[in-house]
């Protein structure tokens, strides 16, 4: 892979050296998470983007060379290999050029252009192609009848056949007439007649036009659906004439009789074959840009998701809500082991003061120190009803996309064999708020609502990023060798599915690991493995003092050697930051570990193992339960739930999110980077239009912040006011029980 080294260095703004140096790790088997952790003397501390960048680079240029060798291995079989087509094909630098040039060569079905060629008429089109003054068409035609041309006009048609497929052949033509697509070609879309109804999602496209360099992705994806789903027309090109006068000042040569008939060939050719043929091309290039754009907004989105703040080893109440069903309730350890389940009735007559009774016996029973609720159907409700028996602890709602995907898993089916799916869903609510990466690993991603199209992109490359994702993420934050899920380990740099497995069933047998070490006695993980995943395990109260930082295992002896300097223990150094600031990292440099490598042993010293996910923070929607509550013009609090390139969908608290196009987000989240919108974030937005019918509200961000504060409904603690309408209900969380469960019996009718 090295011969690739200095041009993806160039292409990409890295140096060579350092290109080279992940190209060796990457052959010796490294990890991109691994290697930009550990090796980052080698790479010039080349960080997991740019690395990842290089490995792409790798397979595409891989892949160029592989089609490259059986374009000339083909075109040499047929005997047609020359030394201008031969420097033709190396000068290529894209797919696009390779096929070009091989276009003329490529077996294809019988054709105009080839039936006329069995037919004798390659002549007679080169003649006309010449265009020579004094050449009279029809009088050549003359001498090529014969019994399959009986006339002159035959025999032209023939000629001009041939003409337009070669035209079409033709790479230097073809590349100007792409050229040109991509500078002035628009995508049309119209309603396909009598679909009106049926199509009513995609109104905004029943006429709809736009240059191809500027649509942006989302409305790419969106005109490819209605396309696909048989609602639009679409079509793709340049204005005609445009391209027309571009073939003709390519190939015309003079204003005379032959020159004529290759006019018309010009003409035949590009409607026939070359604006067709481009079309398909343009509208796949766009199919890619726009799924490359949305798996970027995806694996952005998941990435946030992943990391999202724990509230960590708690001992919680969980709540599955339900309205029939009842709410399933469950109580996990610190550990999030299941301790006992049970199932309330918050909606039915003569169950609330039962309800009660439950959640009170099983919050004193288990030590729950916190309550966590699933955010889907009836959970405002659920959160309401718990809120009002004032427990004194903290109540979060989580956000449950994809829970019912997992509590159905073979994975649910493994970890809980003898619980229904309603439980499960109940213990991945309340796992996911302990620690959402070990949670979000077991469910597909695709299915935790993060992303935009995601089901219309290509699914092999959704995948594959999405995993790199989950990847990083795992590893950036580390991973408890004594608690994590097969499923979370296999996700560890070096660990895949079946070594996952066998570390789990070691520490079955063992009972706990007490040494990173001892990970080497693990079948099937050998020393390469061991290499890359020990400095992403951790292990508390380890029998080494660094097995519970991300130091990793071949630079103990380093910090060892730093604490013998210092003349204290190993295990006094490790957390002391102003005994760690006395070290000179410039003396313990060698071939081994440079003063990149040495810096972040130093900073992990300083906080060893610290999660670098933020502190989990409190939130309360303002008391609004339904679309009903919803005024224009209020102001209320939301929670940012997914993020996309036309804007962000924020919850407000009454199950439909409300979206902020981008028109409408506070300047600072767009101008500064830093300040970007992120998932589960906390904003203030205004209600701009309630669309009761359709279900859809529209907010905006930036005018609830140039909002006035004050005035309005009474706002929840610890938020800004609620502004616009009054309170439809009491605040059942300042309310005595009895109150507090009258007014809820009202509130249901009960």
């Amino acid at each position: 892979m090295n011969q690739y080294a200095a041009a993806i260095a160039g292409k990409l703004n890295l140096r060579t050296i350092h290109v080279e140096a992940v190209l060796q790790l990457f052959d010796e088997g490294g990890t991109v998470p691994f290697i930009a952790r550990y090796r980052k003397d080698k790479t010039g501390a080349m960080d997991e983007v740019a690395i990842q960048q290089v490995q792409d680079e790798v397979k595409r240029r891989t892949e160029f060379d592989e089609r490259k060798a059986a374009i000339v291995k083909s075109i040499t079989e047929q005997g047609k290999m020359t030394e201008a087509i031969m420097e033709k094909l190396d000068k290529a630098t894209t797919l696009s050029e390779l096929e070009d040039i091989y276009l003329p060569f490529k077996p294809k079905r019988k054709t105009k252009a080839s039936v006329a060629r069995e037919h004798g008429l390659e002549p007679l089109a080169l003649l006309l192609l010449e265009q020579q003054p004094g050449t009279d068409p029809m009088q050549e035609a003359q001498g090529f009848l014969n019994e399959h041309v009986k006339t002159p006009e035959e025999a032209l048609q023939g000629a001009r056949d041939i003409l337009a497929e070669k035209f079409s052949e033709d790479a230097d033509i073809r590349a100007a007439v792409r050229k040109l697509f991509e500078d002035k070609a628009d995508l049309v879309s119209r309603l396909i007649p009598e679909k009106e109804t049926e199509a009513a999602k995609f109104r905004d496209y029943f006429e709809y036009s736009e240059p191809i360099h500027k649509i942006p992705s989302h409305r790419i994806l969106a005109v490819l659906r209605g396309f696909l789903e048989g609602f639009l027309r679409i079509s793709i090109e340049p204005a005609e004439q445009d391209a027309l006068d571009l073939l003709e000042r390519k190939i015309l040569k003079a204003s005379n009789d032959a020159s004529a008939h290759v006019k018309k060939a010009i003409r035949d050719s590009y409607k026939r074959l070359l604006q067709p043929g481009l079309e398909t091309e343009m509208r796949t290039t766009l199919k890619q840009r726009g799924d490359e754009e949305a798996i970027n907004v995806f694996a952005e989105n998941l990435r946030q998701l992943l990391l999202s703040s724990p509230l960590g080893g708690k001992r919680l109440l969980a709540l599955d809500p339900g309205y029939r069903t009842g709410c399933k309730t469950v109580c996990l350890d610190e550990k999030g082991d299941l301790q006992t389940t049970d199932v309330i009735y918050i909606h039915e007559p003569g169950k609330l003061y039962s309800a009660e009774h439950t959640i009170r016996h099983l919050v004193e029973k288990y030590g729950t120190q916190a309550i966590a609720i699933g955010d889907g159907t009836a959970g405002r409700e659920t959160e309401q009803f718990i809120k009002g028996l004032s427990l004194g602890l903290p109540v979060f709602l989580v956000n449950e996309d994809g829970a019912s995907i997992y509590s159905a898993s073979e994975i649910a089916r493994d970890e809980f064999p003898d619980q229904d799916i309603t439980v499960r869903g109940a213990v991945s609510i309340g796992r996911r708020l302990m620690d959402p990466l070990a949670e979000l690993v077991k469910i597909d991603p695709k299915s935790i609502g993060v992303g935009q199209y995601q089901h219309d992109v290509n699914q092999f490359r959704l995948k594959e990023r999405l995993d790199q994702t989950v990847v990083s993420c795992v590893n950036q934050v580390g991973v408890n060798l004594n608690t994590a899920s097969k499923h979370l380990l296999a996700y560890v740099s070096g660990i895949n599915s079946g070594i996952a497995d066998q570390i789990v069933k070691y520490r079955k047998e063992l009972g706990r690991f007490s040494d990173r070490k001892q990970l080497m006695k693990v079948p099937r993980l050998g020393e390469k493995a061991f290499e890359q995943c020990a400095g992403f395990l951790r292990i508390k109260d380890g029998a080494h003092p660094l097995d519970g930082s991300a130091v990793h295992p071949e630079a103990y002896g380093v910090v060892e050697r730093m604490a013998t300097d210092l003349g204290v223990e190993l295990s006094s150094l490790i957390g002391n930051e102003e005994l760690v600031c006395k070290i000179d990292p410039k003396k313990y440099v060698d071939e081994r570990f440079g003063l990149l490598t040495l810096t972040d042993i130093l900073n992990e010293l300083k906080k060893p193992g610290l999660d670098p996910r933020a502190e989990i923070q409190h939130f309360e929607f303002a008391r609004i339960y339904s679309l009903d509550d919803v005024q224009t013009d209020m102001v209320v609090p939301g929670i940012v739930t997914n993020l996309t390139r036309f804007g962000a969908f924020v919850d407000i608290g009454v199950k439909q999110d409300g979206l902020v196009h981008i028109s409408e987000i506070a300047h600072q989240y767009i101008s500064d980077p830093s300040q970007a919108l992120k998932l589960s974030q906390p904003v203030m937005v205004k209600v701009l239009e309630v669309d009761r019918v359709r279900k859809r509200i529209a907010l905006s961000i930036r005018q609830a912040t140039e909002a006035p504060a004050g005035g309005g409904r009474e706002r929840p603690r610890g938020q800004r006011p609620v502004q616009g309408a009054a309170p439809k209900e009491k605040d059942l969380s300042n309310m005595n029980m009895e109150d507090a469960l009258s007014a809820l019996k009202k509130k249901f009718g009960r």
